[in-house]
C-alpha cells in the first residue's frame, strides 16, 4: 500500500462508513487508484465457466453497486469485476445508518437492502464498459409482486453488455429473499433466468450466489438444482447472520456480516459444495490475503472474490493478493492455478 493510499484509508475511517465508501468510489474515478491493469502470469491465467481470466482474484458485488467506476476498476489488478446488485426499478434500500465497520474484527455489517439506481442507468453505463471480464449481480425489488421474474428482467436488459451474470438469492437484507434458495423455488427461479439467458443474442455464463448459513441438506439441494438447471458456477458465499467470535462493540447490529470472521464458515460451505458438484466454484468470504485466497482455491474454488478486505487493505490489495498467490503456487510446484483447485479440500470437510 502506498503512503497516499494509507493516508486516504485513515481519513476515510474517521467518517461515516457509507459516506466514506462513496468518497472512495469518487477517488477511484478521479484516477487516484492503481493504474497497472490486471496482474497476470502463466500460473495465474485460468479459464472458469468459459471465461478467460488473467488472474483468479475478482471484485465481489456491492463495491460498485451502480457501475459508476468501471474504467477505474479495470485498472486495479483484479482479474474480473462484478458490479451491482441491480434491480429492475430504482430503490433506496433500508434507512441509514446501514453499514458498520467492525475494525476490531476486520469485518463489516451491512443491511443495505439492494439500494441501487435501477437497471436502466446501470445498463447505460455497462454499454460504455472498458475491456476486461465484467459481470453483474442480479437482484429483485423489495416490493415486487414476482421477485423471481425480476432477475430475468435485469438479465434481459443488461445481458448484452456483460461477460457473466450472478443470481443473488442470498442477501439477508431483503425480507424472505433467502426463501428462494429452497429447492422448488430455486428451480423455478433459475428456470426463468435460464430461459431469459437463452433469449440473448449471446447467452452468458450464469452464476448462483448462496448464503453461508445453509444446512447440509440445503447445500445438497443447491448443488443438485444448480446442476439440473444449467448454472455455470456457484458463488459461495454471501454474508452471514452469525455473530460467532466477534469482539467489536458494533457486533449486535442487524444485517449481514462480512470480512475475516466469515472466512472459516464460508470455506467449509465451499469445500462441501466442491465434494458435491463438478461445477466451478467462486470462493467469497473473508479473503484478505494471498494465503487466504490460496486456501479457498485449495478448498475447491476455481476463483475468489473480495470486497470487505478493501476497507482495511485498500484497492491495491487486489494486485498484492494476485502477486502473492503467484508466489505461493510457484512455491508448491504448481504450473497453473487450476492444478491447485481442491487439493486441500479434505482439510475443510
Amino acid at each position: 500500500m502506498s503512503a497516499l493510499e494509507r493516508l486516504g484509508l485513515a481519513a476515510l475511517h474517521r467518517i461515516d462508513p457509507e459516506t466514506g465508501h462513496g468518497l472512495a468510489l469518487r477517488a477511484l474515478k478521479a484516477g487516484l487508484g492503481p493504474k497497472g491493469g490486471p496482474v497476470t502470469s502463466d500460473r495465474l491465467r485460468t479459464r472458469v465457466a468459459g471465461l478467460d481470466l488473467p488472474n483468479p482474484v475478482g471484485l465481489a458485488a456491492g463495491f460498485d453497486k451502480n457501475a459508476v467506476a468501471l474504467d477505474a476498476l479495470a485498472r486495479t489488478g483484479f482479474g474480473f469485476v462484478e458490479v451491482g446488485a441491480a434491480t429492475p426499478r430504482p430503490q433506496e434500500g433500508n434507512p441509514r445508518p446501514r453499514l458498520w465497520r467492525l475494525s476490531a474484527d476486520r469485518a463489516a455489517i451491512n443491511r443495505f437492502g439492494f439500494n441501487n439506481e435501477g437497471m436502466e442507468p446501470i445498463a447505460a453505463r455497462l454499454e460504455r464498459r472498458p475491456a476486461g471480464i465484467l459481470g453483474l449481480n442480479l437482484g429483485a425489488n423489495k416490493d415486487s409482486a414476482d421477485r423471481a421474474a425480476d432477475f430475468a428482467k435485469v438479465l434481459t436488459r443488461c445481458g448484452a453488455h456483460l461477460d457473466f451474470a450472478t443470481v443473488n438469492v442470498s442477501s439477508p437484507n431483503t425480507e424472505r429473499l433467502r426463501d428462494l434458495q429452497g429447492r422448488a423455488a430455486l428451480t423455478a427461479l433459475l428456470g426463468g433466468v435460464m430461459e431469459a439467458n437463452a433469449g440473448l443474442a449471446r447467452p452468458l455464463p450464469v452464476f448462483l450466489k448462496i448464503a453461508p448459513d445453509l444446512s447440509e441438506p440445503e447445500i445438497e439441494d443447491v448443488a443438485r438444482v444448480a446442476g439440473e438447471t444449467g448454472v455455470s458456477a456457484i458463488v459461495a458465499t454471501n454474508t452471514t447472520l452469525s455473530r460467532d467470535g466477534l469482539t467489536d462493540s458494533q457486533k449486535e447490529q442487524m444485517g449481514g456480516l462480512s470480512g475475516q470472521p466469515l472466512f472459516e464458515r464460508s470455506t467449509r460451505v465451499l469445500a462441501r459444495l466442491s465434494a458435491l458438484t463438478d461445477l466451478p466454484l467462486i470462493g467469497v468470504g473473508g479473503v484478505g490475503s494471498a494465503e487466504q485466497a490460496y486456501q479457498k482455491i485449495r478448498a475447491g474454488a476455481s476463483a475468489v472474490q473480495l470486497y470487505t478486505a478493501l476497507v482495511y487493505g485498500g484497492v491495491s490489495l487486489a494486485g498484492e493478493i494476485a502477486r502473492g498467490l503467484d508466489a505461493l503456487l510457484a512455491r508448491d510446484g504448481f504450473d497453473n492455478v487450476a492444478q491447485a483447485v481442491g487439493t486441500g479440500r479434505a482439510d475443510w470437510l
